[in-house]
């Protein structure tokens, strides 16, 4: 073998090493197989996964002044269409717990939403109550939005929020980790607009209670949250509080 033949052989087996083709692959729990995706991918989940974290987390960090817009993810096309423009236009991003159901029936929606530079994570299948529900009925709920999700990304997304509930229970985070969901993503400062209260109290139940580390509960599909969306929006920064996704919150 000629010198050259030499070097090239010493470089192929170099990167071999790194690329990880020699070990042989972690064998995966009977859970994580059945999960629809145990680890997600960036375009949906943002980066890395947050290390650290417990089952549920209603806030980040109360030193770092920054909170983090959440969103239930359902509405018309036209409401959810003008709330992204309106984050778009503040140049925001934020973190959308999707409903299954409207991510199959709204893709190009959804798509958007990662597109956007925004974070996509899980809600259910179909926005039931999950607290009354059988251990086999909350993991069918979760995972089937996390295949809903996985259709249209690639990944199940890195956050869970449980439906019709701001608060997991032992239950619901066993089956959301059994789903691929390490934390559930809850919330400190309720706007209330799904109640439909119009712009100026969305903006006043938010701004009255909001400081460092706090995580707000927004919707799509309510016309008078993306009209109070920029006046919020400026009231935060009156603040000195930055609005930013979930996992940048605990980054």
């Amino acid at each position: 073998m000629d010198r050259r033949t030499l070097l090239l052989a010493a470089g192929a087996a170099t990167l071999g090493g790194c690329g990880g083709q020699s070990q042989a692959p972690a064998a995966q729990s009977p859970d994580a197989a059945k999960s629809p995706d145990a680890t997600g991918s960036p375009s949906a989940a943002g980066g890395p996964p947050p290390k650290a974290l417990p089952p549920e987390v209603d806030s980040g960090p109360r030193d770092v002044p920054a909170v983090a817009l959440t969103f239930h993810g359902q509405g018309e096309p036209g409401v959810v269409g003008g709330l992204l423009d309106a984050l778009a236009a503040e140049r925001v991003k934020a973190t959308v717990l999707a409903v299954g159901v409207w991510v199959r029936g709204q893709p190009e929606l959804a798509r958007r939403v990662l597109a956007d530079g925004h974070e996509l994570g899980n809600h259910t299948l179909n926005h039931d109550d999950i607290k009354g529900m059988s251990d086999d009925g909350a993991y069918a709920e979760i995972a089937g939005c996390a295949a809903a999700l996985r259709e249209v990304s690639g990944s199940i997304g890195r956050w869970f929020r449980p439906s019709q509930t701001q608060r997991s229970t032992p239950r619901i985070r066993a089956q959301a980790q059994r789903a691929g969901y390490a934390t559930c993503l809850s919330y400190d400062i309720d706007s209330l607009d799904y109640t439909d209260p119009g712009a100026d109290a969305i903006v006043r139940h938010t701004l009255q209670g909001v400081r460092n580390g706090s995580i707000v509960s927004l919707h799509f599909g309510h016309a008078g949250t993306v009209t109070a969306l920029p006046k919020l929006l400026a009231g935060l920064r009156d603040r000195g509080l930055r609005p930013v996704t979930a996992s940048e919150l605990f980054a």
